[in-house]
């Protein structure tokens, strides 16, 4: 199994919810609003013996023309037309911005045209009701009724490899994903663990829909994954985007 994490930079993010670049060498959160949080936004790709995965889908920035999140699949080279599926936490604008992009025409298609999109039925309605400023919703109409997007409903399989739970916590129908192959179990818990500090420390933060459900669920993957051996992809950490490390 390989690891690919894709960096799409560093951000400050307030309760406006605007992302904002951040530049680590020479800014200063301290001179950002007050409140800001310090994130990195960081799909990833996993790579196994049967599928090309990519876990959530960024913010959808294009750079010369190019999807932010192509270039950096071409990057560890991994062409976007081999991803097989695409494997959706939730909803969140900074975790969806990739999943579409339009024509110069304004048409939407799916970014993985060769992939299944997997994407929790209840999130999608949740965040299609819920709108602006979490979700994008002109980005995530096309996941409606799309032959290539897999409506999933609560817990299950996708195949004997990859296994997803409803956690619920940081929005109301998030889900997490775990990912074995030859003894190796990778775990992706999305914005419910989203950095590595989070894990080994208990808190309730305000900005989860259900903070202390996030609290709780930290702390049982973290116990149980290290007695597993799991591998922790974390979505958001500035320094350390895979643990144990790569």
């Amino acid at each position: 199994m390989k690891i690919c994490p894709l960096s799409e930079g560093a951000f400050s993010v307030d309760k406006s919810k605007v992302f904002v670049p951040f530049e680590k060498g020479t800014d200063d959160i301290q001179q950002r609003a007050a409140g800001s949080l310090l994130v990195e936004v960081q799909p990833f790709a996993v790579v196994t013996g049967r599928d090309v995965l990519v876990i959530d889908a960024g913010l959808g920035f294009s750079e010369g023309g190019e999807l932010q999140i192509h270039k950096n699949l071409r990057a560890n080279g991994i062409e976007p037309s081999t991803v097989t599926k695409v494997l959706m936490s939730h909803l969140h604008k900074d975790h969806s911005g990739g999943v579409s992009v339009k024509d110069r025409l304004g048409n939407s298609r799916l970014s993985f045209e060769n992939a299944t999109y997997y994407v929790q039925e209840k999130e999608l309605q949740f965040a299609l009701d819920t709108g602006f400023p979490s979700f994008i919703t002109d980005e995530l109409t096309i996941l409606k009724d799309h032959p290539s997007v897999k409506m999933i409903d609560g817990d299950g399989a996708i195949n004997e490899s990859i296994r997803f739970e409803v956690s619920g916590g940081h929005s109301p129908f998030h889900q997490v994903f775990w990912i074995t192959e030859n003894n190796e179990i990778a775990f992706f818990g999305g914005d419910v663990a989203p950095q590595y500090q989070q894990m080994k420390s208990r808190f309730a933060a305000k900005y989860d829909y259900d903070g202390k459900r996030c609290m709780e669920l930290r702390k049982e993957w973290w116990e149980k994954g290290q007695a597993e051996r799991w591998q922790f992809m974390f979505y958001h950490d500035i320094k350390t985007p895979v643990w144990p490390h790569l």
